[in-house]
């Protein structure tokens, strides 16, 4: 009897630590109806990657992935926003689960087979960080209408554009579940921390 008490406990125990297990929030503007929570998604996409591939909101079902807004010719804050996203990608590339979405917000300039030579000199997977290109104002509306991001032409700004420098990310429901200052190395790090507890969460061993 003694020794089915103590199972009892230990188990009421390990619910009890299951129960308080983080969660990330989700960010964006939720609707409520009646007793239901609508949460704000990422909208349908149509962008072409580095390699001419069409990348949709469907490449990414079931996965978990780290979005950001970037322009090549930046020379102000994109090149450590994508070197900060590098150490994300290093620490999670052999993870089947997560994926990462670079959007050029210079689709003039930045045309696929710079995507792709910009892609190969940082040496990642092209099945892995996509690199997509498409029409502008499609890509401006996503960024405000999807990720609540800034993106748009500034001649007054350097480079001509202005946007902003979060890294943002999306869970295996297409919400947003954390934004990140991809300019601040410790920032990196709890984007790392937070994809290994969304991992946790939505892809529990």
């Amino acid at each position: 009897m003694k020794n089915i008490l103590n199972i009892l406990i230990i188990a009421l125990l390990l619910a009890g630590c299951a129960n308080t297990e983080k969660k990330l929030p989700i960010i964006g503007h939720p609707i409520i109806t009646g007793n239901d929570t609508i949460y704000s998604t990422i909208k349908p996409f149509t962008f072409l990657s580095q390699d001419s591939a069409v990348v949709t909101g469907k490449t990414f079902d079931d996965k978990i992935y780290v979005a950001d807004f970037i322009f090549l010719s930046c020379t102000s804050i994109c090149p450590i926003m994508t070197s900060e996203m590098k150490k994300v990608y290093e620490a999670f590339k052999t993870n089947p689960h997560i994926f990462f979405l670079s959007h050029t917000i210079d689709p003039e300039n930045d045309t696929i087979p710079r995507l792709k030579s910009f892609a190969e000199a940082l040496g990642v997977d092209g099945h892995k960080w996509f690199f997509v290109t498409g029409e502008k104002d499609s890509i401006y509306s996503m960024a405000e209408n999807s990720y609540f991001a800034t993106a748009y032409p500034d001649k007054s700004s350097p480079g001509n554009y202005i946007h902003s420098g979060g890294l943002l990310l999306v869970d295996t429901h297409k919400h947003i579940r954390g934004v990140y200052d991809g300019t601040i190395p410790k920032e990196t790090e709890r984007l790392i921390a937070d994809l290994r507890t969304l991992l946790n969460e939505q892809f529990p061993k």
